[in-house]
This record gives C-alpha cells, sequence and structure tokens, in this order.
C-alpha cells in the first residue's frame, strides 16, 4: 500500500500553467490535445507561448507547470532552454514535459530534469512524442504526415491521462554520452544554426513583404528592410520557411518542401491568440 503522503505528490493539481514553444506546429497540436483531456477531467488549464514570457515571471504557487516544445539538435533550442533555467525556484511546485521529435533526442529529458530539480520543482513526468519531419523535408507525403499526427495526438491523450491516474515517470538516464551530450547542448551548435539563417535567400519576385515571417520569428531575428533580413541569431525553428505564402525563403543550395501542422493564425503572435492559448 502506498503511504498517503507520497500518493498525495503525484496527484496533479487543479490548475495547470502549460507553457510551450512549437516551431511549425506539432508541439502545439500536442500540447492541445493534452490540454484537452486536462479540461475534461475537471482541470483549469493555460496554454501560453513560452517566447511572450519572461521566465521569472511565471507563478509557482498551487498550480503545476507544463513544459512543451520541440527537439532540435538531439536537445532542444536556447530560447527553451533559457526558458526552463530562468524560472523562479520552487517549492516542490509540479512539472511535466513534453517533447515531439521525428526520431530521438538523449540530451533533454534527463538535463531537463535536473535542472527542474536543482530550481526546486518536483518532476511529475516526460513524455517524447514523434511527430512528422519538419526540418527541410525534401518531400511531404499529406497522408503519411496526417498518419503521424493522429498517432502523436492520442499518445498525447494518454500521457496527460497517466499524468492525472500519477502512472507517468520522468526518467534520469541521458541516452548521448555525457561528452556528446556537452556538445548538442553548446552554444557553438546554434552558431553553427544562426549561420545557416544568414544564408538563406529571399525570392524578391515572390516575397509580397507582407511580414509574416518577421512577426513568427520568435527571436525577433527578422527585419524588413524592405525585404526580409537575418540578423545573427537564427534557432532554425522553421516557422518563417515553412508559413511563408509564397515560398519566397528559402536555402540556395537545396531544394526542400514547406511542413506546417498548424495555420500560421496558430502562431502568429498578433493574429488568432486566444485560438492559439487558449482553446481546443
Amino acid at each position: 500500500m502506498s503511504h498517503p503522503t507520497s500518493a498525495m505528490q503525484n496527484v496533479l493539481p487543479q490548475r495547470i500553467d502549460f507553457y510551450w514553444f512549437s516551431g511549425t506546429g506539432n508541439t502545439l497540436l500536442v500540447c492541445r490535445a493534452m490540454a484537452e483531456a486536462f479540461r475534461k477531467a475537471g482541470h483549469d488549464v493555460r496554454l501560453l507561448r513560452m517566447e511572450d514570457w519572461a521566465p521569472e515571471s511565471v507563478a509557482v504557487d498551487e498550480r503545476a507547470i507544463g513544459l512543451g516544445f520541440a527537439v532540435a539538435c538531439q536537445s532542444t533550442y536556447p530560447l527553451v532552454w533559457d526558458f526552463c533555467r530562468g524560472l523562479p525556484r520552487a517549492d516542490g511546485t509540479p512539472v511535466f514535459m513534453v517533447d515531439t521529435l521525428m526520431m530521438y533526442s538523449g540530451a533533454v529529458v534527463g538535463p531537463l530534469r535536473a535542472c527542474m530539480e536543482a530550481r526546486g520543482y518536483r518532476p511529475m513526468g516526460a513524455c517524447e512524442i514523434t511527430m512528422p519531419n519538419n526540418l527541410y523535408p525534401r518531400r511531404v507525403d499529406r497522408n503519411k504526415a496526417d498518419a503521424i499526427i493522429m498517432r502523436g495526438v492520442s499518445r498525447a491523450r494518454e500521457y496527460a491521462e497517466d499524468l492525472m491516474a500519477g502512472r507517468a515517470r520522468w526518467g534520469h538516464i541521458p541516452v548521448l554520452p555525457d561528452l556528446f551530450r556537452a556538445i548538442v547542448m553548446g552554444r557553438w551548435m546554434w552558431r553553427l544554426a544562426a549561420a545557416i539563417g544568414r544564408r538563406l535567400v529571399i525570392d524578391e519576385g515572390r516575397c509580397t513583404r507582407c511580414g509574416l515571417c518577421a512577426r513568427l520569428c520568435p527571436v525577433d531575428n527578422i527585419a524588413l528592410a524592405p525585404y526580409p533580413r537575418y540578423g545573427s541569431g537564427c534557432q532554425q525553428c522553421m516557422r518563417c520557411i515553412s508559413f511563408c505564402p509564397t515560398q519566397a525563403i528559402c536555402l540556395p543550395w537545396f531544394r526542400h518542401a514547406s511542413y506546417r501542422g498548424v495555420s500560421a493564425k496558430d502562431i502568429d503572435r498578433k493574429a488568432g491568440g486566444l485560438d492559439a492559448n487558449n482553446s481546443v
């Protein structure tokens, strides 16, 4: 028989603040499915964009904190790590994570648990969910992608049920060796990503200067002058490329297709914000 105190520690609080970062929509689809399951069980859930929040302002009393994000370079984006490491210190606030990926990670589940525990949070569960590839795919088979999405969304709902039932787990053991994990989590990796971003080409014959790419960029790395111009902070989230309505953004040496899991308005901070943040 479980000790009463131990059983209470596995109870998901009634209020959940679920912070998400999504590049082309895979993670948002998963977080929405989980939020729907939580709400059906009577939980008060807010879906909140990570890039809209200063992490130190996050409230950590009498609620659970959810973290949803995409895997990148076997870890996750610097902006996600900056958010997690910047969260205020807590005294046992429950936290859970979910990430989306194409194949595997290896340098996020264990390191993020260590980060959260060091800041006083109580890990409740971690789950990695396979979703369609969005990193410069050569082609997109929409039927295959939709089938993968359906399985991913179903897994997300199961994971939400596991969290509410106290069955979820957040493992300690890293998959990648310590040296490789240090490499993929290092800043030099993202300097390389930024260098690739600076090589993106704008087809001025196609570009309508609508400004969508600049609005979607989570790190404000794109300016219109008058056509889009990239700064030195690109994190390769693929938003600008995937949501460009005229497919005017590309790599000059590589022919790729555009994948998107949701519509641009679901990601755009200035259009459909209520839909993206608080409805399912």
